[in-house]
């Protein structure tokens, strides 16, 4: 096996894994990811598992990295197909196949298992808006699950936008913790990591 971080939508790198099966094993994406979790850290779980006969080797007999293929459908972390009910979770299922670069949502399907992240969350609530909903932050990651998203999806007319709280982290600030985050739910240990992979450290996270 071998994991690799890429980029094939500009500015959206994200972990994609490759397995050579023994045969006639069925491995299915959603519970590889599912027995990973067991033993990684969300960040650290790939978004897509690519099942392969052989590797691709350089002349030197090593990983030919480049020539992995890119994930398709069949490798992402879905959940059994079920199509989108009503106005709102249609609309959500379009915006995810947009973001995601996927060209089937199951209403049952997870946004951060499929490859999403806090940056492409600030994406979805701008087009939602665009549409005419309003979705806040919070419940990005408080109902990832479609259906429980579009529960959480309110029209624009007629209810009290969400109003983001202003940005508490100083300029040139070295260190970063919870209370300065209050969008997110992460603990000081998984802002410490992010922080520790960001080129520049805590000075180059910025609020959203």
């Amino acid at each position: 096996a071998a994991v690799i971080a890429r980029e094939d939508i500009p500015g959206d790198k994200r972990l994609v894994a490759y397995l050579r099966p023994q045969a006639g094993a069925a491995l299915v994406p959603a519970d590889l990811r599912q027995q990973l979790a067991q033993h990684l850290a969300d960040f650290m779980l790939p978004s897509a598992f690519v099942m392969l006969a052989t590797f691709p080797l350089t002349p030197n007999g090593k990983l030919d990295r480049r020539a992995l293929p890119a994930p398709d459908q069949s490798a992402a972390v879905t959940r059994d197909y079920e199509a989108p009910v009503g106005e709102r979770e249609t609309t959500l299922t379009q915006i995810w196949q947009n973001l995601l670069g996927l060209a089937r949502i199951s209403r049952h399907d997870h946004f951060f298992e499929l490859g999403g992240h806090s940056l492409m969350a600030v994406s979805l609530i701008e087009q939602l808006r665009n549409a005419g909903w309003l979705l806040d932050v919070r419940s990005v990651f408080s109902a990832p699950v479609l259906t429980d998203m579009a529960q959480a999806i309110r029209a624009e007319q007629g209810e009290t936008a969400f109003i983001a709280p202003p940005n508490r982290i100083p300029d040139g600030c070295t260190a970063l913790t919870p209370e300065m985050l209050p969008l997110v739910m992460l603990s000081q240990t998984e802002i410490d990591t992010i922080a520790g992979s960001v080129a520049g450290g805590a000075g180059n996270v910025q609020d959203i």
